[in-house]
């Protein structure tokens, strides 16, 4: 993995246990008169929302909260997409991503095939089938969202952890955090052709983003599966 860019991106201090983002947390200076802090409170979550997911990402739709995508065939191959909430860089810490890997890991015991995937900073890109794969990327999203957010309170990350508070959602009032955007953007795999694209597009996101040179490069990815190398999860590369 290409430490030192996700060190320029996302302000880590590899030797640390403390996490700080590129931009300041001061809800605050939109309470600028009593009585109108709510509707002010909206208007900078929702342009701060938009402004913090990659322009190219925005452009592909993948920046909403409640998707209008939806699952056609519940057992079929599907491309979907995790945001962590307000695209804030929470896997940059071996720590983190080992959640992640452990709860797919999980899911795989129980039937899920894995066709690619790839994690980032701040969201994941995967191709996945299983019997019910709505039903069990809500149970992943669930389960590793409760995980993280106690890694985060455990390890005193009060700047992210403010962050999961303050852009919840206004409907999840039984939670103090929330942790992943709404929706994962699924979209059925309809052919071949779809396939390889989309396989494609998760292995060279490391490459455009400019984190690494080569796809197999990057730790967190099945580029290196598809080479016939171990990689971190076990990964279906017939079709």
């Amino acid at each position: 993995m290409n430490l030192r860019s996700f060190q320029m991106r996302s302000s880590v201090d590899p030797n640390s246990h403390s996490f700080s983002c590129s931009m300041p947390f001061q809800p605050s200076l939109c309470r600028h008169r009593e009585g109108r802090g709510a509707p002010c409170l909206k208007r900078t979550k929702a342009f701060l929302s938009r402004s913090h997911a990659p322009a190219w990402e925005c452009r592909l739709g993948l920046s909403m909260g409640r998707s209008r995508y939806k699952f056609v065939h519940t057992n079929t191959p599907h491309f979907m997409t995790c945001t962590v909430l307000h695209w804030i860089p929470v896997f940059t810490r071996p720590e983190t991503v080992a959640i992640l890997l452990d709860s797919f890991n999980r899911l795989i015991d129980e039937g899920l095939k894995i066709y690619a995937y790839v994690i980032l900073e701040n969201h994941i890109h995967l191709i996945a089938q299983s019997e019910r794969i709505d039903r069990d990327i809500a149970r992943f999203k669930s389960h590793t969202s409760r995980l993280l957010i106690e890694f985060l309170v455990e390890n005193g990350v009060k700047t992210i952890l403010d962050q999961l508070a303050f852009y919840k959602s206004a409907h999840k009032y039984d939670r103090t955090y929330q942790f992943w955007q709404e929706g994962v953007h699924p979209e059925w795999i309809q052919s071949m052709e779809m396939m390889r694209q989309k396989v494609e597009y998760i292995h060279q996101n490391p490459v455009v983003r400019g984190y690494v040179d080569r796809p197999e490069d990057w730790r967190y990815s099945s580029a290196r599966n598809y080479l016939g190398l171990e990689g971190l999860l076990r990964v279906s590369t017939q079709w």
